[in-house]
């Protein structure tokens, strides 16, 4: 077997390798009874054959007698049975003391049957016809020598027989095999209902659409699920407390960050500008870590949020912030547009992706989106200068800053693109087709 089918195999269902296991022993069981079947029935068939010929030989023996003024053997009455009467039909029966008397059927015309002891055995007789003979050793009195009694009749009664049974019995184990295999299909299936259940289950909390998995199943997969049930719950739990972990540090380290960045007001210049570029240090990274944080949470348990609703909120604050720099905001989202993201992660991803393109723009910022292949893909585009693949790169990274000239922080970018990767998406940056940037967004519509 190669590779690849073993492979293949490896990989198969349970109720593929259920039904191929089924399969093989049908294929080899049922052969096996049908040999097995036809050898008996032709050993039958041909035990019948032989007693039928042994009763003709009786019929033969009863009316074979001496004739003493002829001469020669005589045999007074028919055997009731035409075929022995026509020329070469392979029904014959012959009287023979193995020299010159010789006593025939017509049947067998001017041909003899071989003289032997071995009974009932196959030979071939006239016109080479395969024949079935059963023979006899007698006396007749006045005669000395024994005489030798046989009847034959044609092999192929036997043939018919069997070719007939092995016919119907091919039929019958194929019929029968089919009606096991779909037995076996439909027992394999309602055997294997409740792991599909269970599977479901599974998706749907992957997918966000439930948090527990179901347990009314069979007593062996309900402890099962019980059991993975506890595990999520627990994880569920930990990641929660780890999430506001994560905001309590943030929010306990804003306020001693703001009294040391007051009190860096009275140090001398120099000493301040360094001070200061650690306070922002630490809050770059604070910022940085709780995105993080806040995303790895309930990544791949998030139920789908309609984009522009969520996004409302956001879209709006921009709006008047743009057209008070002199910008214009445009979106193109339809309404059932959905995607599987935490709405405050969603809102976190498009707000950093509108904020730097307003912050780059000459006039124009737009906002679109649209169903991908197992996705959903959102699009922003500015009018601004745009980048270079290096510097698309570039940007990526944390806390990198391409012109110290604008406001930011330079994480904006590094935050998205953390925040999409968590979710097993994708972040790229092109060539607008308004002459600037053009980030794209592509996010998962189930966890894989």
């Amino acid at each position: 077997m190669s590779r690849q089918w073993r492979d293949t195999l490896a990989r198969a269902s349970v109720a593929t390798r259920l039904l191929l296991a089924a399969l093989l022993l049908i294929g080899l069981l049922l052969p096996l009874a049908g040999l097995g079947l036809a050898h008996h029935f032709r050993d039958s068939v041909t035990t019948v054959f032989d007693e039928r010929l042994d009763g003709l030989l009786n019929m033969v023996i009863a009316d074979v007698h001496y004739d003493e003024a002829e001469q020669q053997l005589v045999h007074d009455r028919a055997l009731g049975d035409p075929r022995f009467r026509q020329v070469f039909s392979g029904w014959y029966w012959q009287v023979s003391d193995g020299d010159t008397r010789v006593l025939t059927s017509r049947s067998l015309w001017d041909q003899r049957l071989p003289l032997d002891n071995a009974s009932p055995r196959e030979l071939i007789g006239p016109r080479k016809m395969p024949l079935r003979i059963v023979s006899r050793e007698i006396r007749v009195a006045p005669l000395d020598t024994p005489l030798r009694v046989s009847v034959a009749a044609p092999s192929r009664v036997i043939d018919l027989e069997a070719s007939r049974f092995n016919r119907l019995l091919s039929l019958s184990l194929a019929a029968l095999g089919l009606l096991i295999l779909t037995g076996l299909a439909v027992q394999i299936r309602w055997g294997l209902a409740p792991l599909r259940r269970l599977r479901d289950d599974l998706e749907n909390v992957e997918n966000g659409d439930a948090e527990r998995l179901g347990t009314r199943l069979p007593a062996e997969l309900a402890r099962l699920a019980g059991a993975m049930n506890a595990v999520l719950e627990r994880d569920r739990r930990r990641l929660e407390r780890a999430r506001h972990a994560a905001g309590n540090l943030a929010h306990a380290l804003k306020t001693p960050v703001s009294v040391l960045a007051t009190l860096a007001e009275g140090f001398p210049e120099e000493a301040r500008q360094r001070l200061k570029g650690e306070l922002t240090r630490i809050d770059e990274a604070t910022r940085h870590h709780l995105a993080r944080a806040s995303a790895a949470g309930d990544g791949t348990l998030n139920r789908p949020v309609h984009c522009l609703e969520t996004l409302r909120p956001v879209l709006d604050g921009l709006t008047r912030l743009a057209e008070r720099r002199g910008h214009s905001l445009e979106h193109d989202l339809p309404e059932s547009l959905t995607v599987r993201l935490d709405p405050q992660d969603l809102q976190e991803v498009v707000g950093n992706l509108l904020d730097n393109a307003l912050r780059w723009a000459e006039h124009r910022v737009r906002l679109s989106g649209d169903t991908a292949p197992r996705g959903t893909w959102l699009r922003v585009e500015d009018d601004g200068p745009g980048m270079s693949e290096a510097d698309c790169q570039a940007a990526l990274a944390r806390g990198t800053r391409l012109d110290e000239q604008r406001s930011g922080s330079g994480l904006g970018l590094a935050i998205v693109n953390d925040l999409v990767t968590l979710h097993e998406g994708t972040l790229t940056l092109e060539r607008s087709n308004l002459g600037g940037l053009a980030a794209r967004v592509w996010l998962p519509d189930r966890p894989w």
